[in-house]
């Protein structure tokens, strides 16, 4: 399949050019040239995640260099644990005004944390490293190392560390916003070492984002350091997530549920656009609600109809503090020649307090133990439910609790152990180092890298 750029100014290319590329030369975003026909109710609901990812997949990849290996590279790195876990009865002041428990509506959790760095990100990240890793297979002995350029607020880049570490002819360079990832993130970021390099930059995760998009358009810098990126920009990195939303919706779907109603924490709007191409494929999704932090640029946005980017906020939530979400460009694109608004796509601001308050209670009512981000979306599935919506929801969960122990454990009052994987990554050394949020300081960097080869 080919791939086009959102500003329209760039030749289309393969998809696996599209993905390591990262950015268009035109600055805009690659997005498929047309959305394949899928017939969902030709999949089989029983199916795990990467044979159903393979059945997605194929069209977008069919007469490319890595549609024969789809198959492989789904086994690869999307057989990971997927629990779709019901949710029970809610406290009484999270019921409907008519007095119904909200365990009378059906819901359930999406627990996408169950991967290396115990975010959902490990999902794509570890798709695109198996499909960057067998491209750069075919390429000349002297071709050099390509720089994987990210930009995290928190999850990303751990993800993408863990699944490019170790690779040869790949370099990762990550940007995380210094005091603003949790102390636990910022020890995974910086503790890999080996071919992965952790840079605390003294700025926001917008300020990494610009970095790393400037690094992406300058050809100068592409060409002599190979850079690319493992970010949500890429779309290496959204299509996997669509496999996901598509077995959920094909599992907890039939039997006279029709659709389902999904709720996404979201920050950069990769991961709920990715629920939306589902939507678009004709994966019986309904409603798209989007949860977000005390970041608003999303909610103003449906609810004025006027897009502002802005700064962005530090919140509870870190890895959705996000005031310019680049996959909004993706978005606007896909709906292009409809109005976005109409969409059945909605935006709720959670602020911190909420979130604090959101975590209590589902712990004392559920005995459920979540993380800041699925917080906001528990929030609004809360809200949901007390306005009278009755319908079968999904929520997402992007990230295990114990990343942000300095947050969850004061407010259950207990202490949340992290998943093994976590754990190891914890008793190693960690480093990181400084970096003035300023595009010639990280081409700086990256061409002594390049010239180290």
């Amino acid at each position: 399949m080919k791939c086009i750029s959102t500003r329209g100014e760039a030749p289309s290319v393969d998809l696996a050019e599209a993905l390591q590329a990262g950015l268009a030369p035109d600055g805009g975003l690659y997005v498929p040239e047309t959305l394949p026909p899928i017939d969902p109710a030709g999949l089989d609901r029983t199916a795990r995640l990467p044979a159903t990812a393979e059945a997605v997949l194929a069209p977008f990849f069919a007469g490319g260099p890595l549609g024969a290996e789809l198959s492989a590279v789904c086994r690869a790195s999307l057989d990971l644990p997927l629990p779709v876990v019901a949710l029970h009865e809610a406290g009484p002041s999270d019921r409907a005004a008519d007095g119904n428990p909200d365990s009378a509506a059906e819901a359930w959790i999406l627990e996408l944390f169950h991967g290396p760095t115990a975010a959902f990100k490990d999902f794509a990240a570890r798709f695109l490293a198996e499909c960057m890793g067998r491209l750069a297979e075919r390429e000349a002995d002297d071709a050099g190392a390509r720089t994987i350029l990210v930009a995290t607020s928190g999850d990303t880049g751990a993800a993408v560390a863990a699944a490019f570490h170790g690779r040869p002819r790949f370099r990762v360079r990550i940007l995380y916003p210094e005091g603003r990832v949790s102390p636990l993130q910022a020890h995974q970021l910086g503790a890999f070492g080996g071919n992965v390099t952790a840079y605390r930059v003294a700025g926001s995760f917008d300020d990494c984002q610009r970095m790393v998009k400037a690094a992406l358009n300058d050809q100068d810098l592409r060409t002599r350091a190979r850079v690319s990126t493992a970010n949500s920009i890429c779309i290496g990195r959204l299509l996997p997530q669509v496999a996901y939303y598509a077995q959920a919706a094909l599992q907890l779907t039939g039997s006279g549920r029709d659709e389902l109603q999904v709720v996404v924490p979201t920050g950069n709007l990769g991961n709920a656009l990715a629920c939306v191409l589902a939507r678009e494929l004709g994966f019986p999704i309904g409603d798209i609600w989007l949860a977000t932090n005390a970041n608003r640029t999303l909610p103003d946005y449906f609810a004025s109809g006027d897009y502002v980017g802005r700064d962005g906020l530090a919140t509870l939530a870190n890895a959705m503090d996000v005031g310019d979400p680049s996959n909004f460009e993706r978005l606007a694109w896909l709906y292009r020649d409809r109005d976005l608004r109409d969409a059945r796509i909605h935006a709720v601001s959670v602020p911190d307090e909420a979130i604090r308050d959101r975590i209590r209670r589902e712990h004392a009512s559920r005995g459920l133990v979540i993380c800041p981000h699925t917080a906001c979306a528990m929030e609004v599935l809360a809200q949901r439910r007390r306005s009278g919506d009755r319908r079968a929801f999904l929520v997402a969960a992007t990230a295990h609790p114990a990343k942000f122990a300095e947050v969850v454990e004061p407010l259950i009052g207990r202490a949340v152990e992290p998943p093994p994987a976590l754990a190891d990554l914890l008793s190693r050394p960690s480093r990181a180092e400084p970096l003035e949020p300023d595009p010639d300081a990280l081409r700086r960097e990256l061409l002594a890298d390049a010239s180290t080869e």
